[in-house]
């Protein structure tokens, strides 16, 4: 695929604080946070080309929080998961790596302050999310030395536009005019294979003594994580986390059910979706990466790229079909999640809906409801609707819906609710404590789409006004749903 630079495009940086960088400092802290990968990670990359400029050594410090709202079992289990494959990883290397798990709230806050002392630099990563920008923001206010921001959440650098756009055609229309450029500009596959200078034994003597590195034996202890103040009852998903594992779960997918995406991805049976979301979320596999096995598998170059930028869905990139079909929920949808985080702070409320949705729900707030249901009986799955049922559980046991099922899981909560708002606080609060791909700008995007963004007006009717409805009847005629209520039904659901 593309050739990688050395360099980080300057689109890509942001200064989040005053300071300068001290030249006289013991070495560069890259303060690892949402990229939680050691590949194909352009905060890294920047943290490393610091370093080598400096002559300094490189300190990764990789941190996990008890204190936010949806801390849970689930979380942590994953991330922790990824912290050992990068402690196995950094083993005998001239990096430090430091693994921290908090174990009270805010205890990072010190350990963070007490390394910046002593850097050169800070580099972090650039995520536009609640709680992680203001954490980021109120600690850089204190630090004595530069803090970098580094976007490497997508192929489009979030802030290389200017607004946030209200429908997907028309950002994929700037993402195709702008990213023949960003094509051109690929993160390292092992920005850590450049040589640094070797890290002085007791480079971090002081804070290991007061914030000890979290052990190997301790990530992987269920006894340590059923310890830490976090939500225990959210309980961890079968399936691992790390880097690893979601590099499996990218070959499965092109190897084995790519070819039947475009056909079968809406078919919650079919099993053909490509189970990337969460690692992307995590930050344990990066859209460059997935792009460029991709590019590799279908033979591509950038070479074979449309020149009419007309935001047609498909034809584009000059990809099979099933290939244009992926990449377009891969790089336009998901990315139209973080330009919409980065670019409006109200992104995860109610007044953030186009006016003509806002105003439609509202005019229909007092129609009759076929039925209401507390936040606890949905939470637990106790309806009258089997589907939808089923779609609760998916999400609690596995930390995840099908994407056709999250549409209809969203629609019904917005009829089975007193007020649209109140649908969007239960949405928000099922989503972000159970999905493994919560508190997600890609997963705000499903949430806020059920009430009309990104959406267009459709012929009106009671509850939804002039919102798209979906019903479970409608799925039923649709789909074969057999083998996905036997997996997620139970016994006395019709």
């Amino acid at each position: 695929m593309s050739a990688s630079t050395d360099s980080v495009g300057e689109v890509r940086l942001r200064a989040l604080n005053r300071s300068p960088l001290r030249s006289d400092g013991a070495f560069v802290l890259y303060w690892m946070v949402a990229a939680r990968r050691l590949g194909w990670n352009f905060a890294l990359q920047r943290a490393v080309e610091t370093a080598r400029v400096l002559r300094k050594p490189l300190v990764i410090l990789e941190t996990l929080r008890v204190g936010h709202r949806w801390a849970s079992a689930r979380f942590h289990r994953l991330v922790l998961d990824g912290m050992a494959e990068h402690k196995e990883a950094l083993e005998g290397s001239p990096i430090v790596y430091y693994p921290y798990v908090e174990v009270e709230g805010g205890a990072a806050d010190g350990l963070i302050l007490s390394l910046a002392g002593k850097a050169c630099a800070i580099v972090t990563d650039d995520y536009p999310c609640t709680p992680l920008p203001q954490e980021q923001e109120a600690l850089a206010q204190r630090i004595p030395t530069r803090v970098e921001l580094v976007d490497g959440n997508g192929l489009l650098p979030m802030r290389s536009v200017d607004r946030a756009y209200t429908s997907a055609y028309h950002f994929r229309r700037a993402l195709q005019k702008q990213l023949p450029e960003q094509l051109a500009e690929w993160p390292m596959e092992s920005p850590l294979s450049a040589e640094l200078p070797p890290a002085p034994e007791k480079i971090v003597a002081k804070e290991m003594s007061r914030w000890p590195m979290t052990s190997s034996d301790e990530m992987s202890s269920a006894c340590f994580l059923g310890k830490l103040p976090i939500n225990q009852d959210v309980l961890p998903v079968a399936s691992p986390g790390g880097p690893g594992e979601a590099c499996k779960t990218l070959n499965s997918f092109l190897e084995s059910r790519l070819e039947r995406y475009g056909q079968e991805r809406n078919e919650p049976s079919a099993g053909v979706t490509s189970g990337l979301s969460p690692a992307l979320h995590l930050g344990h596999i990066s859209v460059h990466q997935i792009f460029d096995a991709l590019a590799d598998q279908e033979v591509w170059d950038p070479g074979r790229v449309s020149e009419d930028a007309a935001g047609k869905r498909s034809g584009w990139w000059g990809l099979s079909e099933n290939a244009e079909i992926f990449l377009d929920e891969l790089v336009t949808w998901r990315e139209l999640g973080f330009n919409m985080c980065a670019h409006r702070d109200d992104y995860e409320c109610f007044e953030s809906l186009p006016h003509w949705a806002r105003r439609t729900l509202e005019t229909h707030e007092a129609d009759a409801r076929p039925h209401l249901y507390s936040l606890e009986e949905l939470e637990q799955a106790r309806t009258e609707d089997p589907l939808w049922n089923a779609a609760q559980r998916e999400l609690l046991r596995e930390g995840r819906i099908h994407g056709y099922m999250r549409m209809l899981w969203g629609k019904n909560i917005l009829k089975w609710t007193t007020r649209p708002r109140d649908a969007l606080s239960v949405m928000i609060e099922l989503n972000n404590k159970y999905a493994i791909d919560g508190r997600d700008p890609n997963s705000y995007s499903g949430i806020f789409w059920i009430l009309g963004r990104y959406d267009r007006p459709w012929p009106e009717r009671p509850v939804f006004g002039k919102v798209r409805a979906m019903t479970s009847d409608s799925a039923r005629r649709k789909f074969r749903l057999d083998r996905y209520l036997e997996r997620f039904g139970e016994e006395g659901d019709d």
